[in-house]
């Protein structure tokens, strides 16, 4: 018979221990984020590993197991007794690899915080890189600023290849492949329809991608005074590629004397979604030892949010502070009545398509005309380049996405390979990108992402592809009578996303929850639509 009360009770037991051991672990997270001090760190370490080690607990995983068997008639319970069930099998490390995770994991992560690339001599932050890329003619000054940047790597290279390992080894004993079949398993995505996707976006975007490659390369040659074939890393405008270059300076310029959290709270407002609570509890300008990156966190799933940045008067930020408000009102305005383990984002993919629909707000005409009270000639001459950029915005981060997801991938499946060449392998194909005579460094591991937040690439690009149904449901059936521009300033739109999308928490797996939200089941036409990319 279903297992309804015996479940309950467990559920009560757990949530007694992990509710408050939850919350003191994401303060310590957070402390550990804004100092890179040492004692911060192995706090947040030490909560991290008694909490991972609940999860790991043999006896409970069985038990979760055997009800599994004939789960609760209710559904509520059934699907937090299915996330339960994912949490443990997951966890089920020994105690003793457990600790030694999270302490290379804790290393690694004061590495990335306290690092100031050395250029010529002197300490720089990200920021300082990015200025150097995007505005500087100086070939030689990017080529040192992007070397550089790339210098954390051979710090973590070693400590990251152990964690490879390690998990990979714990994955294997559970029966999985590797460690990254095992968390695409574990978080409900299916790893042959992942790449499938893959695959087609790849396809679709080949034709389009080679044209604006080419006409860019052309374009730096021209800049540069050298040739398209003698294009290199450092004549991008970041690191890795990652953004598309602006076609416009004067855009990017646009927020130079701007306040970005004035106008994120103006916005956000307006649509029905006020965050200036949110923006209390936040921190947002650069200082010594804080991370050098953005994110939110959800510290109590009781109203605690709050976002990190490392804010400047420039677009990329911009961008930047609208996407973590993103994660942030999907966080504030969710169900309180909900259950603890179901009052969070339907999935990691669904977070990062609100933020994403929300950063995409950077580039659109109409936001810019409203919020930065452009008049009607700026608004138009601006209008011819919005569109563009954002289709190219699409277009580079799919084909980064490209690299980091196969690239991860092939990482866990055979981590023994050189990965340096793999790393450039798969750059030059998907990004077209040349790499440097004779360079074999570990440039892969100046990536964050694949040390501290393992197997997560595929959630940003997934949830570019829900942001752009979102976007097209949005503005075919909720605004259709106010128009297009509404979207910038409707409190239909956060409405719509607080009944159809937040509210709903965990209580749906990501695929049902898309379906209620929009009526159809992921589609890549609205995204690749976005890109400029003909459907077929």
């Amino acid at each position: 018979m279903p297992c309804d009360k015996e479940f309950e009770q467990f559920l009560q037991h757990h949530l007694e221990i992990i509710e408050p051991l939850n919350r003191e672990a994401a303060l310590a997270w957070w402390d550990a984020a804004l100092t890179g001090a040492e004692e911060h760190l192995n706090r947040s370490a030490e909560l991290s590993a008694r909490l991972w080690k609940i999860y790991s607990e043999p006896k409970d995983y069985q038990r979760i197991l055997r009800m599994s068997d004939d789960p609760p008639s209710d559904p509520l319970l059934a699907r937090q007794l299915k996330l339960l069930l994912n949490a443990y099998q997951g966890g089920q490390f020994p105690p003793d690899v457990i600790d030694r995770i999270v302490n290379i994991e804790k290393e690694i992560e004061a590495e990335y915080d306290n690092f100031r690339a050395p250029l010529r001599g002197k300490p720089v932050t990200d920021n300082h890189i990015a200025d150097i890329l995007r505005s500087s003619n100086d070939v030689a000054l990017r080529k040192d600023a992007w070397e550089a940047s790339k210098l954390i790597a051979p710090r973590v290279v070693d400590r990251i290849q152990e964690l490879i390992r390690l998990r990979n080894r714990e994955a294997q004993r559970l029966g999985y492949a590797d460690f990254y079949s095992m968390s695409l398993h574990l978080s409900e995505l299916d790893e042959e329809g992942l790449f499938a996707i893959l695959e087609d976006l790849h396809r679709q975007t080949e034709p389009l991608w080679r044209r604006y490659k080419s006409d860019l390369d052309d374009q730096l040659a021209a800049r540069f005074g050298t040739t398209s074939d003698h294009i290199y890393p450092w004549h991008y405008s970041d690191p890795f590629f990652q953004e598309a270059p602006p076609d416009d300076l004067a855009l990017y310029q646009l927020f130079s004397s701007a306040n970005l959290v004035e106008l994120a709270s103006q916005f956000y407002t307006e649509i029905g979604l006020p965050v200036d609570d949110i923006l209390a509890r936040s921190d947002l300008y650069e200082k010594s030892g804080k991370s050098q990156h953005a994110f939110c966190t959800d510290i109590d799933r009781n109203g605690d949010v709050r976002i990190l940045c490392n804010l400047r008067p420039d677009a990329r930020w911009m961008t930047t502070i609208l996407h973590e408000l993103g994660h942030a009102v999907y966080d504030k305005y969710n169900d309180p009545q909900l259950p603890y383990l179901l009052r969070e984002p339907a999935h990691t993919l669904f977070t990062e398509a609100i933020a994403e629909l929300m950063g995409r707000l950077s580039m659109n005409r109409d936001w810019l005309e409203r919020y930065l009270g452009l008049d009607e000639q700026q608004a138009i001459s601006i209008g011819r380049t919005t569109d563009r950029a954002l289709g190219s915005h699409l277009l580079v981060f799919t084909r980064w996405c490209l690299v980091m997801i196969h690239f991860e991938r092939e990482m866990y499946r055979q981590p023994d390979q050189d990965l340096n060449r793999l790393w450039w392998d798969l750059v030059e194909k998907y990004q077209d990108i040349r790499k440097p005579e004779g360079r074999s460094e570990p440039d892969w591991a100046a990536k964050i992402h694949l040390a501290q937040v393992p197997v997560y690439y595929q959630n940003y690009l997934l949830g570019e592809m829900v942001a752009s149904q979102l976007h097209h449901y949005i503005v075919s059936q909720v605004i259709a009578d106010e128009g297009e521009k509404a979207l910038v300033n409707s409190p239909k739109v956060g409405r719509t996303l607080q009944e159809r999308v937040f509210k709903l928490g965990a209580t749906h797996p990501w695929d049902e929850t898309l379906k209620l939200a929009t009526g159809e089941p992921l589609k890549a036409e609205y995204f690749v639509t976005q890109m400029g990319v003909e459907v077929g």
